[in-house]
């Protein structure tokens, strides 16, 4: 029986444990294998430092004397024949074909095929660059942790030695196995599905660039960039490919309908006017939305396979929330304000909901009170009553909540005395609040100033999460909360007792997420601005290559 059946064999009847590591190397082939996998290094690679990856080659090969594992009688098995193309199918996934050297694969098999290739070089570049690609597949390229994102992929994560010997070596479909290790999601399949649709458009796009008017262009007026505007909408289907093209350069008809299509795809006001922020999003080359795509594709992965309830998802480049069901489809979807650009960036990270707290103080957090309520008081010493604020000792009695005296003042400059503003409609928090316990202090909940929810860019808060429909997201979470429908959180937020906390029964997922591309189910794809500039740390971060953080 040749080197890698044997070693399938083996490992799949349990002769050798698959976390058996350092066997004796018996032949001279394998102690050059062995050398060779646990250098953590291989010149022929793309990226050569494989260091990272030294303990699963070692549990790989090291229970069959570091026999090569991917060649048969001296050529590549059927496995890593497919294996290798669907190194050089990588792309379709938002990954680097190069990264698992996929121009290199040809050269090295007709190395093979005429006596001259090195089968241990061979079969050690096939196996780092199988287990990166099942890896970058399943959990990403970066983790998460590495930007400070409170994700973890650590329970997703693979033994690879075993996945590799267990379900890739044996494997008469190789690419069916692929398959299944990437995210079980529609909005991951639909993004993937986007992906090849942009990768097309940016090849027959010609990047011209529409002129810029001196002022916002409005339904009936004359615009030489008429023409090309009209093949530019054509093409990305916000305009029927049966439309007809005016005669003349008048901005007007079926293309004033397609700019507020694409106006809405683009988090735009969807007003119809050519101005400046929407002829820059006309402008912004398809490779840059390619890009978008496969960074929204890489953070998929970072999310979990499974969720122990329903979960909460809160995009932030979107200002959207979205509760989504077991199927895959939308309970709730509401607009949201997040925490401003590049001052107080509301964190990316998830937590489980546990409670809620309806008419709820707003207790003050120490960084606003420093920064706003202690120079606003300075001001005016009335200014704790007018707000329907009161100070308060650190463990909540109420020291004042009239005008403030030097020895009150003093004492809030020196932090050992606390703000929080009573409850009811003019409250900060609004009559609402579902926590998820969390070192941000960051949750969702209700406003007094729901007019924000009509602008188009709504980055607006301290980094906490105003919601929408705050009683219909209560009512949602409380579900499975005995007596507690929709009517009962719309009263009791009304006119109930103050500061009334409810324990969920059944704790609710929340993720709070970035991505700046969304393929929706009607097949429309969304872009957004990269709000917080995470896009451009993540190509940053990918351009140095192997092995990521």
């Amino acid at each position: 029986m040749v080197a890698g059946a044997l070693f399938a064999a083996l490992v799949g009847i349990g002769a050798l444990p698959i976390d058996q590591v350092t066997p004796a190397a018996t032949s001279t082939g394998g102690a050059s294998l062995r050398a060779v996998a646990e250098s953590g290094h291989l010149s022929d690679l793309r990226w050569p430092d494989f260091s990272d990856y030294v303990v699963w080659l070692t549990r790989f090969y090291g229970p069959a004397d570091y026999a090569p594992a991917w060649i048969e009688a001296g050529q590549p098995t059927a496995q890593s024949v497919a294996m290798i193309a669907l190194f050089r199918a990588a792309g379709k996934k938002g990954l680097q074909p190069e990264d698992y050297d996929a121009s290199r694969w040809d050269g090295r098999i007709e190395a093979l095929k005429s006596g001259n290739g090195d089968p241990v070089r061979f079969d050690v570049a096939l196996t780092v660059c199988t287990m990166r690609l099942v890896s970058d597949l399943r959990i990403g390229r970066v983790n998460p942790k590495h930007f400070d994102f409170g994700l973890s992929v650590d329970q997703k994560k693979y033994d690879l030695a075993r996945f590799l010997r267990e379900r890739l070596l044996p494997a008469p479909n190789v690419s069916a196995v692929l398959d299944s290790v990437e995210p079980p999601w529609g909005g991951y399949r639909r993004t993937e599905a986007a992906l090849a649709r942009y990768v097309e458009l940016a090849q027959r796009d010609g990047g011209e660039a529409l002129p810029s008017p001196a002022s916002p262009v409005r339904p009936g007026q004359g615009y030489a960039g008429t023409p090309l505007l009209f093949r530019r909408l054509t093409l990305l289907g916000d305009l029927p490919a049966d439309a007809t093209p005016s005669a003349e350069p008048v901005y007007d008809g079926a293309l004033v309908e397609a700019v507020r299509r694409f106006q809405r795809r683009h988090g735009l006001d969807d007003d119809g006017r050519l101005g400046p922020a929407t002829v820059q999003q006309l402008n912004v080359p398809l490779s840059d939305r390619v890009r978008q795509l496969q960074l929204a594709l890489e953070r998929w992965r970072w999310l979990p396979d499974e969720f122990s309830a329903p979960p909460i998802v809160v995009n932030i480049p979107d200002f959207r929330l979205r509760a989504v069901e077991r199927d895959d489809q939308f309970a709730l979807n509401m607009r949201v304000v997040v925490g401003k650009a590049m001052r107080t960036e509301t964190p990316v990270f998830s937590k489980d909901m546990t409670y809620v707290v309806l008419r709820p103080y707003w207790n003050v957090p120490p960084s606003i009170l420093r920064k706003e309520i202690v120079p606003a008081i300075r001001r005016d010493r009335d200014y704790i009553a007018k707000k329907g604020f009161e100070v308060t000792t650190n463990d909540g009695k109420v020291v004042t909540d009239g005008v403030i005296s030097d020895d009150v003042l003093a004492r809030l400059q020196a932090g050992a005395l606390s703000v929080r503003q009573k409850p009811g409609p003019a409250n900060a928090l609004g009559l609402v609040k579902l926590i998820f316990p969390n070192e941000h202090n960051v949750y969702l909940h209700s406003t007094p100033a729901p007019e924000l929810f009509a602008r188009s860019r709504r980055d607006f808060s301290h980094g906490c999460i105003r919601v929408e429909k705050p009683a219909e997201l209560a009512a949602w979470v409380l579900r499975n909360n005995t007596g507690w429908p929709l009517e009962r959180v719309q009263s009791a937020m009304k006119s109930g007792p103050d500061d009334v906390t409810v324990k969920l029964v059944t704790p609710v997922p929340v993720f709070i997420v970035y991505a700046t591309a969304l393929a929706y189910e009607d097949g429309q794809v969304h872009f957004y601005d990269d709000l917080y500039g995470y896009d451009a740390s993540l190509v940053e971060t990918l351009a140095k290559g192997y092995p990521y953080p």
